[in-house]
């Protein structure tokens, strides 16, 4: 049987038959180090099925052999071409028709989970009788099409509540969000969970055991129901107005009333199909995603960062001591230096919080804890491959911490700092291998924040360069190239936007009201809750250094003599409660008052770019949205920019808008 399916010719795809008559499908996308279902890859999917209808097995067992995991989604790049109608109804009708093939085989089928199983991955595993988890870090199912714009059109809006019931298929169709091997066992979606050691025997004895289809139980079943779902419709799109009142992000409702309506069937909405698939905001949904994979990328390249996985951070203030525990998180050891001894448990106590909250297992939370180790006389600097320093924002306090720690450095060890706004080349005079001197400038919150900026110059050695990038890839973070210039990209950017809101509450708009204009747009936060986060007297700083003002807003000088510094000391534009600002009514929003905000920051992105900064406009955007969080359905801010002038000279007839 082995040599009539190779006799298919199929390239990404292989077949194994046991002495079980079990077929043990292995799925290997050429060319790619994850699986994805490209038009190639489903046609070759067709023609196996075709093959098992003729010698049918006792049963089939669908797997990958890809280190990254199961199946990581369709292939998106095909989705550039739908521009018609027909083309986008073509691609839904495929996967469609194809999973609900495989969903009716005379044998029983399962798809053995090991890494990622998202987007049509999963809907493929659906599709499936059986799913099996396999326990390991990695293991990771998701529909995260609403994410790009889009929605799961092969199946996964009709199977996922019938599997889990439609409050909690609704959650995760419309949020995206992920489920552990261990939360995904709970919830239904896969009918078991095996140890690694033990996934091939499991699939087996599963897939052979004759155990009837899973189906939801209880509330989740009935909520199902055709006389329930205009209920739950009604109150989940009443979060979902919550959530996004301007309706800026059009796929939740469609995939909701996909669901209500249709019974999950997208093609039998084909009007909504296509009005979602060419919406700006789809587009520009996957032009981020496509961006934040090229940030990835520069993390992928050059050699390993921490061949012994030790990073040292000096300064466990809130950035070096979230910093430090992020590293823990991600597997790291980690030692924290400080000479306050309280500041390095306060630290160890957010870091705590932090692995109760990403880690389920108490053991894995237990186990991160113990990689953060308390260090206050620096004696992890001789170890450590890494040492990220992150103190006060001081050239000559940091430069007098250089010739402290460099004699101390172990050979190959990379010195970076955390610096927000100094240059490399101030910080570096005086070191005697001043090539080895990096910036890695991370975000606040750390652990929500996604961006590193990572600072170059051209004398430095390109091996630390290689070796940073890779350590930012291997935290999990997206890394940015920057050149050393005050402010990089991201606070560059943000001193203008936040002096021009301020320069709005001096002419007397309630901050209340300049927040509103912004959240309305888009943005996650607005301008002046911004400044109270960061903290007045930072901001007053980075005005004064990376605006060139002269002088700063009377609202800003004034609440600075009054020690009202924000988030950190209770009150700043607002009061501060529970770690939440206490904000009044807002009031009517002036005409073009989130255009004049925008503006100063669109001119100084486009400056950046100009001055090398950053190498081109793609990477501006994409340092501003997972830097600050900047609207992801405008594409970014000099994408959105385009797009405006665009549309004002379509309204003049001077061209032609699709």
């Amino acid at each position: 049987m082995t040599s009539n399916f190779e006799s298919l010719g199929l390239r990404n795809f292989s077949c194994r038959v046991d002495a079980d008559s079990v077929a043990w499908l292995a799925m290997d996308c050429l060319d790619s180090p994850v699986n994805r279902l490209s038009a190639e890859v489903l046609d070759e999917f067709s023609r196996a099925l075709d093959y098992f209808e003729q010698a049918l097995p006792a049963g089939l067992v669908i797997h990958s052999t890809k280190d990254a995991g199961f199946i990581a989604g369709a292939n998106i790049d095909e989705f550039a071409g739908l521009d018609t109608p027909e083309k986008g109804r073509e691609l839904v009708a495929r996967g469609w028709t194809l999973f609900d093939r495989l969903a009716k085989t005379p044998y029983p089928t399962l798809a053995l989970i090991r890494g990622h199983c998202l987007g049509g991955g999963l809907e493929l595993a659906l599709a499936c009788r059986y799913r099996l988890v396999v326990d390991q870090a990695g293991t990771s199912l998701a529909l995260p099409e609403v994410m790009l714009g889009i929605f799961p059109g092969w199946g996964g809006m009709r199977r996922l509540p019938e599997l889990i019931g439609a409050p909690a298929a609704l959650d995760m169709m419309l949020t995206g969000r992920a489920q552990d091997a261990r939360k995904a066992a709970r919830l239904g979606l896969a009918d078991g969970m095996v140890a690694p050691r033990l996934m091939h025997q499991a699939a087996k004895m599963l897939v052979l055991g004759g155990k009837p289809r899973r189906k939801a139980q209880g509330l989740g079943r009935w909520l199902n129901h055709p006389w329930a779902r205009p209920l739950v419709a009604r109150r989940t799109a009443r979060k979902l107005d919550a959530r996004d009142p301007q309706h800026h992000y059009p796929a939740p409702r469609a995939i909701l009333q996909i669901w209500a309506r249709h019974k999950g069937n997208a093609l039998e909405a084909p009007g909504l199909v296509d009005q979602l698939i060419r919406s700006d905001t789809a587009r520009n949904l996957l032009r981020v995603f496509r961006l934040q994979e090229r940030l990835k990328g520069y993390g992928k390249k050059g050699p390993h960062a921490c061949h012994s996985g030790h990073v040292h951070v000096i300064g466990a203030g809130v950035m070096g001591g979230d910093i430090a525990a992020w590293c823990a998180l991600k597997g790291l050891t980690v030692t924290l230096q400080d000479q306050d001894r309280g500041r390095i448990a306060a630290a160890q106590g957010r870091a705590s919080a932090l692995f109760a909250r990403k880690k389920r297992d108490p053991r894995e939370a237990r186990a991160a804890a113990d990689r953060l180790l308390p260090d206050p006389k620096g004696d992890g600097i001789r170890r450590a491959d890494l040492v990220i320093e992150a103190i006060t924002e001081d050239a000559d306090i940091k430069r007098r911490l250089y010739a402290q720690i460099e004699p101390l450095l172990k050979p190959g060890a990379i010195l970076a700092t955390n610096t927000s706004s100094l240059s490399l080349e101030t910080l570096r005079a005086g070191l005697q291998a001043p090539q080895r001197l990096i910036g890695l400038h991370f975000f606040n919150p750390v652990a929500r924040m996604p961006l590193v900026e990572v600072v170059e110059t051209a004398e430095m050695d390109p091996g630390v360069k290689a070796a940073a990038y890779a350590f930012v890839g291997q935290i999990d973070k997206l890394p940015l190239p920057v050149q050393s210039t005050p402010g990089f990209l991201v606070n560059a950017v943000l001193a203008p936007y936040m002096l021009e809101a301020m320069r709005c509450v001096d002419e007397g708009i309630k901050p209340e009201t300049i927040d509103a204009a912004m959240l309305a747009f888009g943005m996650p936060m607005g301008p002046i809750e911004l400044i109270d986060t960061v903290g007045l007297d930072i901001a007053r700083d980075a005005g004064r250094q990376l605006s060139g003002a002269a002088s700063m807003p009377a609202c800003l000088e004034t609440r600075l003599a009054r020690k009202q510094l924000g988030r950190k000391s209770g009150q700043g534009f607002y009061p501060w409660k529970n770690d939440k600002p206490v904000k009044q009514g807002a009031g009517p929003i002036p005409a073009g008052l989130a255009q004049r905000l925008l503006t100063p920051l669109i001119e100084k992105t486009r400056e950046q770019v100009d001055s090398g900064v950053v190498a081109d406009a793609d990477l501006a955007d994409a340092g501003v949205v997972f830097g600050t969080g900047f609207a992801p359905f405008t594409g970014g801010p000099l994408h959105y920019a385009a797009q405006e002038h665009g549309r004002i000279l379509a309204t003049q007839g001077l061209v032609h808008k699709d």
